[in-house]
This record gives structure tokens, C-alpha cells and sequence, in this order.
């Protein structure tokens, strides 16, 4: 728990965990919290991962306001989540759900609330999680999205510069001609997934470029963000917990060695790289952290492999559904290419592709009404926010060329804005220039499937259909 609700455990049970952590090799920490998390599946069932029943949901406006549940994981796939957000923002914006799967919490759901809260990290922790339930025993990662300042602004300082301006310019070439092979080699006139061939493609690519990971084993990475975003206790996913620590250990040991590597380069004298092992190893703030604070590295490798994969994977799924229920949109930006920037800003709003992050009140406070106690957990629903009518004309309709469209607020706000929203961005809009330069039509000819998940919107499968431009 959070240093501000559990004093006794902070003081005594966290300093001899990290004494331990120091002199335990990360790998074999790992594989020690497998035997853990299942051994305490084994004799305390309140461990186990809960089951989620697919049942049909009702409209939202249809059902008792106490009955609505955010933390349903079929909400998305359902189509229903629109319903029972309006019926929030307008009957309850700041809504206390007693009780549920992953026990209570407070969902606020208009714009201007949770920008409110986002801007106010004095008041509102990130501190100890940002999902709305709980990781597995055992799976104790730290990561510094979920850190507050001044913790949380030394790391991100640390690799800031892999997104850096002059960084991104560099990579925008690379980033270009990798879209250029992916779009080359797909099938014209034929249905083929959208989401494995495109999507899960090129954010696989980009992330053993931030990652410096072996290039051929770059998808691994998409299943290892797969897995940990997707734990049934902390999401309402569908991962398999021993399938996450088995699949995690050979990825991590090949992090372990990369970081050893990188490390005898740089004591040689080579200039460190823009990757995220570098410039942890360049600063002096994070250079030991491998030592010293390992779960902490580990944490924040698999933060940026989840932040890099889930956000802009699912913007390039969603941008192209999104053009195909709205056509005369898309037939808009075929007749003004221009528009790419903005529609870019647009999509990302449109799909909010990481639902909501969570908060908990470090003091007693009011917010829309409603006395919030210290150590409540709240959930600022950013799918809401970008679908709030207060803010934004017609939320439900993709607009291009929309004047407000880059208030959107799917990478948050304040100090933990996403760190990689203007790399997501330039991913998406390279992307699109080169789709209009090959393609008339991308049509989609079967409804997608919707993964499950309370923290993820995306797409498991997406089947297209692409027209060749005609010269």
C-alpha cells in the first residue's frame, strides 16, 4: 500500500524487501514471485484472479444508477459503455461504487473534473497504482507513472531524451521507411487483419528500437504488453497469471544482458544511445537502479513496452474503423491530405485507447459535490472526458478537421502527461501519409473484435480490404 495509508508496513516490511531485492539477480526475483503469487493462490482465495461472466448489458439509461458498473470488462466489446458514461457525466459525474470485483471506487467522468484532478498531484496520488484493481501477489513492479514528485520526476527525466525533439527527428526517417515496408507487403483486393499485419507490426518494430531489442524477437515484446496489461485481477483481462512470470522471465534476462552490455560500452567509452537502457545507464540518478532498485527497473521496461505498444497500436486500428463509420470523413481527407495532423489528434480522442488512470485522495477534499475521504480511490475516466458534450460538439462522431480536437486528454495531463504522446503521434501521421499515397479505400468487412479490459480499448482482430490507388 501507498507510504501515506500504511506507515507500519513502510516502515518495516518495505526496507527489508528492498535489502532483499539488492542481493537477489533480477531473474531469479522474478521466478521467486511466481512460487509466491502461486502459493498464495494456493491458501488465501482471495488471491485468485476473479472470473468475469460474459452476460448482456443493458442500455445505461435503462438501469438504476447504483446498478451501473465502469469495471464491467465487456462494457467496450458491448457497445454499452457510451450509455452508461452519459448517464454519469449527466446524472452522476463523480459516482461512488460500493461494490464490484474490484471493490469500491469513485468514477469521475466529466472534462473539466478530471483535468481538475490531473493537474493536482498534491492532492490526487498516483501513488501505489493506476489501474482500479490490483496487480498479482507477488508481480510488484514499480513504475514511475504511478510514482509521484519528486520520485516520479527524476526517473522520467532520466529517459525523457528518447523522446526528445531531436531524437524524434532522427527517427522519423526510420519510422517512414519501416511503414513503407509494412504497407508494401500487404495484400491488395483480399481480406487480411489489420491489427497483426499493420498494427501489432509497426508498434513492434518501434518498441525494439526504443528498447534496442533483438529485432527479430520484436514481437515478444507486443505479447509481454499483451499479458501484463491484461491481468484479470488489475484489468479485468483475460491473461493467464502463470503464462505472465513464464513468459516474462526469458524477455527480462535478455533485457539483463542488453544492460550488461551497454554498460561495459559505455565504461569503454562509446557514447551512450537514445534507447532506454542508455540513458538509464548515462544518468546518475537511474545508473544503478539495476543494483539497487530492480523492480523498479523492471517496472519501468514494462511500462514503456505497454505505453508504446497498447496506445499507438490501437490509434492505428481505431482510426481506420473509425473512417468506415464515418465515410464522409474519410472522404474528406482523401480530398485534403492536409488534415492528417489534426485527424491524427482526432482519432486519439475519438478511440482514448487507455480508458482511465487511477488516483487516490492524499486528504479529506470535496469534488463535484461529493466528500471524497482521504485514501479513497478514484477513476478518471478519460474515455468520458473526450465523449463529454460539455467539451466537445457531437463527441460520438470522428470530425478531421473537429477546431478542439487536440484538447483531448487520452494522454492525460500535468506531470504525467504521457511521456511518448508526440511520438504516437508522428507514428500515426507517417502512417497515414503513406496509406494515401498507395491506397483509395481501406474497407473493413467485418465488425472487429474487442479485447477485454476495463483499462485497454483495442482491437484483437480487424479484417480489412485494401484498394490500390490508381496512378
Amino acid at each position: 500500500m501507498n507510504k501515506i495509508f500504511s506507515p507500519v508496513k513502510n516502515k518495516v516490511f518495505y526496507p527489508v524487501k528492498n535489502k532483499v531485492e539488492q542481493v537477489v539477480p533480477l531473474d531469479v526475483l522474478v521466478k521467486g514471485s511466481h512460487l509466491y503469487n502461486k502459493a498464495r493462490r494456493v491458501v488465501d482465495p482471495r488471491e485468485r484472479s476473479p472470473i468475469f461472466v460474459e452476460t448482456p448489458i443493458p442500455d445505461g439509461a435503462t438501469i438504476p444508477l447504483a446498478d451501473i458498473d465502469m469495471s464491467n470488462p465487456f462494457l467496450y466489446r458491448q457497445g454499452q459503455w457510451e450509455s452508461h458514461f452519459k448517464r454519469l457525466r449527466d446524472e452522476s459525474p463523480v459516482h461512488h461504487q460500493t461494490k464490484g470485483p474490484f471493490g469500491p471506487f469513485w468514477s469521475v467522468t466529466r472534462y473539466e473534473d478530471i483535468l481538475a484532478m490531473d493537474k493536482d498531484h498534491h492532492l490526487f496520488s498516483a501513488e501505489p497504482d493506476i489501474i482500479i484493481g490490483k496487480f498479482p501477489a507477488g508481480f510488484d513492479i514499480k513504475m514511475f507513472i504511478a510514482m509521484d514528485p519528486p520520485q516520479h520526476d527524476i526517473q522520467r527525466a532520466a529517459v525523457q531524451p528518447v523522446v526528445a525533439p531531436q531524437n524524434l527527428k532522427e527517427l522519423e526517417g526510420l519510422i517512414r521507411s519501416r511503414v513503407q515496408e509494412v504497407l508494401d507487403e500487404l495484400p491488395v483486393g483480399e481480406p487480411f487483419d489489420w491489427v497483426d499485419n499493420v498494427s501489432i507490426e509497426l508498434t513492434g518494430r518501434m518498441l525494439a528500437t526504443l528498447l534496442d531489442y533483438p529485432y527479430e524477437l520484436r514481437r515478444e515484446l507486443t505479447v509481454i504488453s499483451d499479458l501484463a496489461s491484461g491481468v484479470p485481477g488489475a484489468t479485468g483481462g483475460t491473461s493467464d497469471l502463470d503464462e505472465v512470470f513464464t513468459k516474462c522471465r526469458p524477455i527480462l534476462r535478455r533485457v539483463l544482458q542488453l544492460w550488461e552490455q551497454k554498460k561495459a560500452r559505455i565504461a569503454a567509452g562509446e557514447a551512450p544511445g537514445y534507447d532506454l537502457i542508455s540513458l538509464l545507464l548515462a544518468d546518475e540518478n537511474t545508473q544503478d537502479m539495476i543494483e539497487r532498485r530492480p523492480m523498479e527497473f523492471l517496472g519501468n521496461c514494462v511500462l514503456l513496452v505497454i505505453g508504446g505498444n497498447d496506445t499507438t497500436r490501437n490509434s492505428m486500428s481505431g482510426g481506420v474503423y473509425a473512417l468506415n463509420k464515418f465515410p464522409d470523413e474519410f472522404a474528406k481527407l482523401k480530398a485534403n491530405p492536409k488534415l492528417i495532423p489534426n485527424m491524427v489528434s482526432e482519432i486519439v480522442r475519438w478511440q482514448t485507447p487507455l480508458a482511465y488512470m487511477a488516483r487516490r485522495a492524499k486528504e479529506d477534499t470535496v469534488l463535484g459535490g461529493k466528500n471524497i475521504k482521504k485514501g479513497d480511490k478514484l477513476i478518471m475516466w478519460y474515455a468520458s472526458a473526450n465523449r463529454d458534450e460539455r467539451h466537445f460538439d457531437s463527441p460520438e462522431k470522428l470530425i478531421i478537421d473537429r477546431k478542439n480536437a487536440r484538447n483531448h486528454i487520452a494522454f492525460g495531463f500535468g506531470v504525467h502527461r504521457c511521456m511518448g504522446n508526440r511520438l504516437a503521434e508522428m507514428q500515426l501521421r507517417i502512417l497515414w501519409e503513406e496509406l494515401l499515397e498507395r491506397f483509395d479505400d481501406i474497407k473493413v468487412v467485418e465488425e472487429p473484435e474487442i479485447v477485454q479490459s476495463t483499462f485497454v480499448r483495442g482491437y484483437s482482430k480487424m479484417m480489412v480490404e485494401l484498394t490500390k490507388k490508381q496512378a
